[in-house]
């Protein structure tokens, strides 16, 4: 048997092992804010302290709302196999159409997340309200 052949067997065994490995340990894979207490965990993670009373999920699980009881939303979405979020402030702008509701929160290196929502005209209104008074 030619040495390549030997060597290129034997890689593809090591590959399958560590593929294998990894499924075993649930290692990888794409993480989803399937709950309201992930969306919790999450936000809590982002901002130290920052405590839901409201949650929007969106329908696949790649992006949430949440709004505390100081009035300040945070901006949830996926980046890679981890989530990022923003607290929005006057610069954030939303668009809905039916059930879409797209939040660009002003920071054009986080850019713009389309959720699925049951009501996101309700949560575009809260958020296009920190463009007004007394919350420059």
């Amino acid at each position: 048997m030619h040495p390549l052949l030997l060597q290129f067997g034997g890689s593809l065994v090591a590959i399958l092992a560590l593929a294998g490995l990894a499924y075993w340990l649930k290692l990888g894979g794409m993480p989803r804010l399937d709950s309201d207490e992930a969306v919790r965990r999450v936000a809590d993670e982002i901002a130290d302290g920052f405590v839901p009373t409201a949650i929007a999920r969106d329908a696949e699980g790649r992006a949430a709302l949440a709004r505390d009881a100081a009035g300040r939303i945070m901006l949830i979405k996926r980046h890679g196999n981890r989530f990022a979020g923003r607290l929005l402030g006057p610069g954030a702008r939303t668009r809905s159409a039916a059930e879409m509701l797209e939040v660009d929160c002003g920071e054009p290196r986080f850019g713009r997340v389309a959720l699925m929502l049951d009501e996101p005209r309700a949560w575009a209104a809260a958020i296009d309200g920190l463009n007004g008074a007394g919350h420059a």
